[in-house]
């Protein structure tokens, strides 16, 4: 399965707030918008389906932006996909209205294509935002990652206004 680019950003948008937790100004869509080369306006209407989902917080003005409303362990990314995804429909015989396929009813195929389904959301429901953020062992992290000013999970990322 592939994701679509709107729960990709989704994701992104969520893991930013997630990683930036400790920092005395919340994060904010020009400055995630930045970070990952994607269009602010495109991230803005992002913003406001997390925050309608109630995942996100948003505060304009002076001291603005984003904040997690729930802690990031909380937050299971299976949950976060099922909501930004629009199309689980894998193959043509998944939409009992517009399937044309003449092995329906003699093909197991849709049946492990369900079964795949299945697992591959069962191992994002065993993931959290926090997972996700978790610094890599030193083995594995990014030569930038790790030093201090820098947000966590986020190589090169400079932190702005930590406490």
């Amino acid at each position: 399965m592939r994701l679509t680019s709107w729960t990709d950003y989704s994701l992104r948008v969520l893991m930013f707030c997630a990683a930036c937790t400790q920092r005395e100004q919340p994060p904010t869509i020009s400055e995630i918008a930045e970070a990952h080369g994607i269009s602010r306006s495109h991230l803005t209407k992002i913003v406001m389906t997390l925050a309608g989902m109630g995942l996100l917080e948003t505060t304009r003005g002076r001291g603005g932006g984003l904040r997690l409303l729930k802690p990031a362990h909380e937050i299971v990314l299976g949950d976060v996909v099922r909501q930004t995804e629009t199309d689980f429909t894998l193959v043509e015989c998944f939409d009992a209205a517009h399937n044309t396929c003449r092995l329906n009813g003699y093909c197991r195929l849709k049946g492990v294509l369900h079964e795949a389904m299945a697992a591959y959301l069962q191992v994002l429901d065993g993931v959290t935002l926090a997972d996700l953020v978790e610094p890599l062992p030193a083995a594995k992290a990014p030569r930038a990652a790790g030093r201090g000013g820098r947000v966590p999970g986020i190589a090169g990322l400079p932190l702005r206004g930590v406490r």
